[in-house]
């Protein structure tokens, strides 16, 4: 018995609420969140990035997608909760099941500034016809979680301009410009990277992404930055004073928004909580718009792509080590040593620490071995460590953050001898990767188009990998980050996906997962940079970011058209070129026979 889930639904009678809905996310909706948000986690036991819990008094589901549909079949065992499919056939969404469960009249509850207003909409729209209300104003779980962490008040720094590229207080211009021609008087921003770019700040709020929990208003002379000021020391407050930023405490920005009056308010209704727009006063006018900032953050200017360069040829160096080590320990190792999971991807952060510049891991790595590589986002913990044998295939997914930039590789690697299927689908994959990374366009495409080129290798022979083929990444920021990326359809977002634009940065990362057996993924970093210009516009293509040799041990040559064969040569010589001068002599031979044309 969920003994917590219990207790929720006993406040739950108290309040009269019949529903209450728990999502993955704090009040900035952030993709990743810090242990104090993880209510979600809390009360189901589903330890994913992603998914929506809805308690009834009679019910409980956790809706997720499928990246973790196996994993959370595993984890929800006896917790009380059944998992739903998201998108898969004869599963209610979240929406179709609330207006069938909601009886007239009916109570809806959730902690407002944790469910986006575009979701509170929804929800609304959906439930007009059964007079639902929503009682949005209390946090049931933090009352039943009694060793809660506290909320996380990590310092901040500023980020040079050297590595920035642009000043914040250009940054600052340049938004206000926005705002003007969108005719808006106030701009509210709750995105944690969106704000940390704009003043060029970090801190470590999240783990993995260096941001500051804190919440900006921004009028055309005033600039107002509600944050804890105790992560503040004097050298960021002169700094930020020059900006002319005025600081407030940081909860305050509900009391703010109450103020507003009479006013047009640029928002983005998706990434703004719930509470924070039923707080504002119904004689402002609100242009729901993408954040300006998140189109401008999102193409990097030549200083940062030059960083990403270097970045990436560090990451490269510590990704090609390991993988030379991994494969002379398993063709040398003593019976009785044993490598696991867990021990690879500790070796595999140590060599990144290693490098210049480094300041930690992207996001949590992804150490898969056989099976549990079936598993996009497998986490490898005690419980689930599988020692590594000298057969079969590992995969690991992986990232640093550096001074330079943000990584985000993913290689899988034959320890030994491999079954023809795996062999099969390692080489699709490459060539997936390769195709998308060579592909030329026309300026004006998105990644609706450009998903195919990815694809075509697998759905040609009645194959797909359920995730999306690629995601804009972020500058010493998010390992996600919009508003652009590569996938193949709309799935939940009604908005379109932007279109591709010189700076870009985005990943590809094309795969196939085969449950109970293995899963391969191969992923690079590249940016958008312009081609030719002619009399059919201007076209449009990608330069690779990451260096680290494909794993020719897995390799089946004969199922590859000629222009795969050119495009694997042609990447391997860059990465002899690029990461050789950093290894040892032992390691250099090694990736000169990993990276010979075939």
């Amino acid at each position: 018995m969920n003994i917590q889930l219990e207790r929720l639904r006993s406040l739950m009678a108290e309040r009269h609420m019949d529903a209450y809905l728990i999502p993955t996310a704090d009040y900035h909706e952030s993709e990743y969140v810090g242990e104090y948000f993880k209510c979600r986690k809390f009360i189901t036991g589903f330890t994913g990035s992603a998914g929506i819990a809805v308690v009834t008094m009679e019910d409980a589901g956790l809706w997720t997608d499928g990246r973790y549909f196996v994993q959370a079949a595993r984890q929800l065992e006896g917790s009380g909760f059944r998992l739903q499919k998201m998108g898969q056939e004869g599963v209610p969404t979240i929406r179709e099941y609330l207006k069938e469960m909601l009886p007239e009249g009916g109570v809806l509850g959730f902690d407002g500034r944790v469910v986006n207003s575009q979701m509170g909409r929804e929800f609304m729209e959906t439930l007009e016809g059964r007079h639902v209300t929503f009682s949005y104003e209390e946090d049931l779980v933090d009352m039943i979680w009694e060793d809660r962490p506290a909320l996380s008040a990590e310092p901040v720094w500023i980020l040079d301009e050297k590595y920035a590229g642009v000043s914040a207080a250009q940054k600052i211009a340049d938004l206000r410009k926005a705002m003007k021609e969108a005719k808006a008087d106030v701009h509210v921003l709750t995105t944690l990277d969106d704000i940390v770019w704009l003043l060029n700040i970090r801190g470590n709020d999240i783990p993995y992404n260096p941001v500051v929990l804190s919440y900006v208003a921004v009028t055309e002379d005033r600039f107002y930055l509600f944050i804890n000021e105790q992560v503040l020391n004097d050298e960021v407050k002169s700094y930020l004073a020059g900006l002319g930023v005025e600081i407030k405490p940081y909860d305050d920005i509900y009391a703010f928004v109450k103020t507003i009056q009479r006013q047009t308010v640029l928002l983005e209704s998706g990434k703004t909580n719930y509470a924070i727009i039923n707080n504002l006063d119904e004689s402002n006018k609100i242009i729901d718009h993408l954040n300006p900032t998140t189109t401008a953050k999102a193409v990097k200017n030549p200083v940062e792509i030059e960083n990403e360069r270097k970045a990436h040829i560090k990451d490269g160096v510590a990704v090609t080590k390991f993988i030379c080590w991994l494969k002379k320990t398993m063709k040398e190792k003593p019976a009785d040593q044993v490598v696991t999971e867990i021990s690879v991807s500790d070796y595999l952060e140590e060599l990144r620490r290693q490098q210049e510049g480094n300041l930690g891991l992207s996001f949590d790595t992804i150490s898969a071995y056989g099976e549990h590589a079936a598993m996009c986002h497998y986490s490898a913990t005690p419980e689930s460590d599988l020692e590594l044998k000298p057969q079969g295939l590992y995969l690991v997914d992986s990232g640093g953050q550096y001074y330079e930039g943000t990584t985000d590789i993913t290689r899988t690697i034959a320890l030994g001898p491999i079954t023809d299927e795996e062999r099969e689908h390692f080489t699709l994959v490459a060539m997936s990767m390769l195709r998308l990374g060579h592909v030329k366009f026309l300026h004006g495409c998105n990644g609706l188009t450009l998903d195919y080129v990815a694809r075509e290798p697998f759905w040609t022979r009645g194959l797909n990998y359920d995730h999306g083929t690629g995601h804009g990444v972020g500058y010493l920021l998010n390992v996600h980050e919009g508003p652009h990326d590569i996938r193949w359809k709309m799935g939940q977002r009604k908005t379109d996906i932007a279109e591709f634009e010189e700076g870009m940065v985005t990943s590809d990362e094309p795969g196939i997962y085969i449950e109970g057996s293995h899963g391969v993924r191969t992923e690079n970093l590249m940016v958008c940079r312009k081609a030719e210009k002619n009399q059919y516009g201007q076209f449009m293509e990608f330069e690779y970011l990451t260096f680290v040799p494909i794993d020719l041990d897995a390799l089946d040559p004969s199922l590859m058209e000629p222009k795969d064969i050119v495009y694997l040569n042609a990447y391997h010589k860059e990465v002899y070129e690029k990461i050789s001068p950093y290894l040892t002599a032992e390691e250099k031979e090694w990736l000169k026979e990993y990276t010979r044309e075939v």
